[in-house]
């Protein structure tokens, strides 16, 4: 049975001869009152081979026993393992049956094995997908094919590596709406932290990605594994450390009982387990992670990331075309590049408890249709998009009164938001989304769909829907080449990088909060580089908390994503408005090292008062950087900032970014290089030493450029 040996550190080049003595050195020792030969957990850990931890693939049929049958190499770059179920078809020599190393390396785009349980008696066959990127990401993924003539029901297929003893904590994330991605750590013990979300959807609450690393890692600090499951339905990560000495890093699709039998000659193919190790903490995660996430992501890098405003929380439900181009002027004056229109427009869509399912225009609100509109935010010089929700539908609907069979559920199941899903499972649902989604689409001259998912499931099955889901984007996307697509789902309900390999942007929270939104960011980031999550500008009243937050805090909380405005700008004073435009030019200066660099984060002695954070160009010359003030200090003075990720062999130039409003600061005097304007330093002293900080109001932020001189 293949098994994952080492996740971590490069072992260095191996020549076969090495490979058969390294994996020969790891057979581990024999415990008293143990099985009678050594335990090593396979790729299928379970009963068979005296696992009694969390077994990989469960369900309504015997617990299977493998055996390896054959070794191929299909390619330079791949090797397929052949795994018979019950007995081994053939003898292997040692070199075959030995190690197979994966060690990731930049001139080449992937190495992949693949193991396969191949029916040697019928019943099931089982194969192994690993593949270590450019990036030292390894990805991990398993298929189930029922070769025998019974059905098989499927309960679960999960996938997990195994960690080293000096794994001792771990780290992973729940959050509400909207508060998304709230971090939390405990002890690994013995035992199972398991879990599961059954949303429908990843939710609120999602691990997101649980990370296992040695005592006290931090984001620049201490050695981690990490595992995030893509995929945007039910799901379960788990950490596990047994008593026999064994501990493992895990996960796979949530199974509902009965809701996966498979027939005869049919499969299931589990989602993708994306895996990362870094020896420099968190952020070392980061570095591999954002590359490996751009690499799968069907946007093109090289163009910019417009900015939006979008009409949300400036009107709601009040659909007027007078009100909103005087809106698209406004925002056109400030520079917004796209103009997003929200909720509201579709047939008889007077609030929340409507219309869901008839995506067709409203010929009350839109006597001339969307044209004049879009027609006029062309002329404009942006481009336009429209808010959909094409998972979901209204009981007080066309759609639902017509084919109340497409309801999942029936009329009387629970509703959410006042709303129910839509089943896209059923050919007749889709076919219908499909096709009004496109009439849009020819009709009107569409550059971007918001795509919301503003309820969780609750029945039917997430795995058919979730599938369906993913293809309906496929396929719209054939149909239009150039559409992007934002995934929203009530905030940040849906953020995983199964969804992002099919959108352009991710809405990261409902909060345009910047308090809130700085701590989301923080964590979002850890996954999702800054271009593809929204990063929006909201109005001094925030919606969702009450708060009211300066100009500055709002502006450096936004800039550092895709940026965007959610804010009514026609209420704006000229002030304001002359602020805003100043924010948009200084957005579009650094859009393009926000954008393909870098992410860092500091470590903070008091992370819930202050903290920084910054991108580095990948060749290090330039860096921005923003000192975040949430709370008020332990010291009348803190200690001086320092400039994570900057190359220590350079010098630097170290200049605060005028974003269209200063922050506000309590002190009675700067300190000197912020008076002088810059001051120039040595990257070593910046990492080492760092700069005294003008002493910020508590939320507040300060943003910084540092460039290379």
């Amino acid at each position: 049975m293949p098994a994952v040996l080492h996740w971590g550190a490069d072992l260095g080049a191996l020549t076969p001869a090495e490979a058969v003595a390294f994996a020969e050195s790891q057979v581990p020792a024999v415990g008293p009152s143990s099985i009678d030969v050594p335990l090593r957990p396979s790729m299928l850990a379970g009963l068979a081979e005296g696992w009694s931890g969390r077994p990989s693939l469960t369900g309504a049929f015997p617990a299977p026993v493998f055996a390896l049958a054959e070794v191929e190499e299909p390619s330079p770059n791949a090797v397929r393992f052949t795994l018979s179920q019950g007995r081994a078809s053939g003898g292997l020599a040692a070199a075959d049956r030995a190690s197979v190393g994966l060690t990731a390396e930049a001139d080449r785009a992937s190495e992949a094995l693949t193991a396969e349980a191949d029916r040697a008696s019928g019943g099931l066959r089982v194969t192994l997908d690993l593949e270590l990127t450019a990036e030292g990401v390894l990805r991990m993924r398993a298929a189930v094919h029922n070769d025998g003539a019974a059905p098989a029901p499927l309960a679960s297929l999960d996938l997990a590596l195994p960690l080293p003893g000096r794994a001792r904590e771990i780290l992973d994330f729940s959050g509400r709406w909207p508060r998304e991605r709230q971090p939390q750590r405990r002890a690994l013990t013995h035992g199972t932290w398991l879990r599961e979300t059954r949303h429908g959807r990843p939710g609120h609450d999602d691990p997101f990605v649980m990370m296992a690393g040695t005592p006290g890692f931090g984001f620049r600090s201490g050695e981690v594994w990490a595992v995030h499951l893509a995929w945007s339905g039910d799901k379960q990560l788990f950490a596990e450390a047994q008593a026999t000495g064994q501990q493992r890093l895990g996960g796979g699709e949530l199974l509902e009982p009965g809701e996966l039998v498979l027939g005869p000659g049919e499969s299931y193919e589990s989602p993708w387990l994306v895996a990362a190790w870094s020896s420099a903490g968190i952020d070392g995660l980061t570095a591999r992670l954002h590359p490996f996430a751009r690499s799968l992501s069907p946007t093109d890098p090289a163009v910019p990331r417009k900015v939006l405003l979008n009409t949300w929380e400036a009107v709601y439900f009040d659909h007027s075309e007078s009100r909103l181009i005087e809106l698209a002027d406004t925002a056109a004056a400030a520079g917004v590049e796209r103009f997003v229109l929200d909720d509201g427009w579709m047939l008889g869509r007077t609030d929340d408890r409507r219309a869901l399912g008839d995506w067709v225009v409203d010929p009350v609100k839109w006597p001339r249709g969307l044209h004049p509109l879009i027609d006029h935010v062309h002329a404009l010089g942006m481009d336009f998009g429209l808010w959909v929700e094409p998972e979901m539908v209204s009981l007080d609907s066309e759609t639902a009164r017509a084919h109340p069979e497409w309801v999942l559920g029936d009329a009387s199941s629970l509703t959410w938001r006042h709303q129910h899903v839509l089943d896209l499972a059923n050919p007749a649902a889709f076919a219908h989304v499909l096709g009004q989604l496109s009439a849009l689409l020819d009709e009107y001259d569409i550059a971007y769909l918001k795509w919301d998912q503003n309820r969780d499931q609750l029945g039917g099955s997430a795995h058919r829907q979730t599938l369906a889901t993913y293809r309906l984007m496929e396929e719209l996307r054939a149909r239009f080449p150039g559409l992007e697509i934002e995934s929203c789902s009530s905030g940040g309900g849906r953020v995983d990088l199964g969804v992002l390999a099919r959108v352009d942007r991710v809405w990261p929270s409902d909060t345009n909060d910047p308090l809130e939104r700085q701590a989301i960011y923080r964590w979002t980031s850890l996954l999702v580089p800054p271009e593809y999550f929204g990063a929006h500008l909201g109005a001094a009243t925030a919606h969702t908390t009450g708060r009211t937050h300066s100009l500055a805090f709002r502006f450096a909380t936004a800039l550092f994503g895709h940026a965007g405005i959610e804010w009514d700008l026609t209420r704006a004073t000229d002030a304001e408005r002359a602020a805003v435009a100043r924010w948009i030019a200084a957005y579009k200066r650094f859009r393009g090292l926000l954008h393909s660099g870098v992410v860092v984060r500091g470590d903070s002695p008091e992370p819930s008062a202050r903290f920084v954070h910054g991108v580095v160009a990948p060749d290090r010359a330039s860096a921005l950087f923003a000192v975040v003030s949430v709370g008020s200090t332990r010291d009348a003075v803190p200690a001086p900032t320092v400039f994570p990720g900057i190359d220590p062999t350079l010098h630097y130039r170290v200049t605060p970014v005028d974003l269209g409003a200063a922050p506000r600061f309590v002190q009675d005097a700067p300190p000197p290089w912020f008076a002088a304007g810059s001051v120039v330093a040595s990257g070593q002293s910046l990492a080492v030493a760092g700069l005294p900080m003008p002493l910020l109001a508590p939320e507040e932020a300060l943003v910084l450029h540092v460039e290379a001189v």
